[in-house]
């Protein structure tokens, strides 16, 4: 009888994940590169559309992966599954096969494909939050700062509904500062530094950190003192949370920072 009972209990549960699941969808590989692109673009440059199939005028969250401009790949957090959004998983080429100013560039265009595509699947181009770990979070804040990158692609970066980088870099990448041969210990607020672009406008952004003791050398600093030049310039809309006790793969707490973000914009 406990036996029948706990293969009852796991069918069950099996089918209410099934139809859970079933309410949402995942379009893959998705190139948003010109068609004439090189190799090396049709490969990186792709995109994850995952995103609710009965729902209208949905958020989208347009998600750029870490890994130092240098690793990583395209991925839709598990956490930002079934969340009544959708989420966009960006892939972009990687140093030192490109510089950083072209993954910069590879970041606006696939900002550019969700806001001229997501109403294809029932999104609106008008809920776009851009969110992205470490790396990720540096191209979140150089695409909302400096708003050339989205500017050439026709996009005004005063439009996206909000930006939420976790742990991201404020000064200038140290890829970036690689390139031109100046030590990783060494800070740099130059054009490649979102600090460098601080302005004005009504773009709620979050930035999230792992502890100060714990956090990537100087992480949390950087975020604080890109939030104290927000509040100077008069931006109404900055928050800064360190999240106590977590090092720099703080991206699990800070998920459901993102989602509770995005409901009191969306409200």
């Amino acid at each position: 009888m406990k036996r029948f009972l706990c293969l009852f209990i796991l069918c069950v549960s099996a089918n209410l994940l099934f139809a859970q699941n079933s309410n949402y969808e995942l379009k893959e590989n998705i190139l948003y590169a010109s068609s004439d692109a090189d190799a090396y673009s049709k490969e990186r440059c792709q995109i994850d559309v995952y995103y609710p199939k009965n729902k209208k005028d949905f958020v989208t969250v347009v998600w750029f992966h870490g890994g130092g401009l240098t690793g990583g790949g395209k991925e839709i957090p598990s956490y930002l599954k079934d969340k009544g959004i959708a989420v966009v998983g960006v892939g972009y080429r990687l140093s030192p096969k490109v510089k950083v100013e072209d993954i910069i560039k590879d970041a606006a265009k696939a900002v550019h494909w969700t806001f001229d595509h997501i109403g294809e699947y029932g999104g609106s181009n008008k809920k776009i939050v851009l969110s992205g770990h470490s790396a990720g979070g540096y191209l979140n804040l150089m695409l909302a700062l400096n708003p050339r990158y989205l500017k050439d692609e026709g996009i005004n970066a005063d439009e996206l509904f909000g930006v939420v980088p976790f742990s991201a870099q404020c000064i200038s990448h140290f890829t970036s500062r690689a390139e031109k041969g100046i030590d990783i210990n060494q800070p740099v607020v130059d054009e490649f530094a979102p600090l460098y672009w601080v302005r004005k406008n009504n773009v709620p952004i979050t930035l999230i950190t792992g502890d100060r003791e714990l956090e990537m050398v100087g992480r949390y600093e950087e975020n604080a003192y890109l939030a104290r030049m927000f509040k100077i310039v008069g931006h109404p809309n900055i928050k800064l949370l360190e999240l106590d006790g977590y090092d720099h793969g703080m991206a699990y707490p800070a998920f459901p920072i993102l989602i509770k973000e995005i409901e009191r914009w969306n409200k």
